[in-house]
């Protein structure tokens, strides 16, 4: 199912916002050192997801998220979501 998805980096506790169509394989790449913007950010941690119907909803969230800029943004939305995950 499409996702939107927000990691957290335990090396400098950076977010990374995505979307994707497989979320648990496109986690292992993260964790894998398969994306190359998040390769030097390693460990990632799955702290938020939102699921969608379909990816181009999913796309336009993260666009959405990606466009507040603000750290206090990203993690109000973690912190008070119903479908955060950390």
């Amino acid at each position: 199912m499409p996702a939107t998805y927000i990691l957290r980096s335990g090396k400098d506790g950076s977010y990374y916002v995505g979307s994707t169509r497989d979320l648990p394989g496109r986690i292992k790449k993260h964790n894998k050192g398969g994306v190359s913007s998040t390769k030097n950010k390693r460990p990632l941690q799955l702290v938020y997801t939102e699921q969608y119907k379909t990816y181009a909803e999913a796309n336009r969230r993260e666009k959405q998220i990606k466009g507040w800029k603000k750290r206090k943004n990203i993690e109000r939305l973690i912190n008070t979501a119903p479908s955060s995950i950390g």
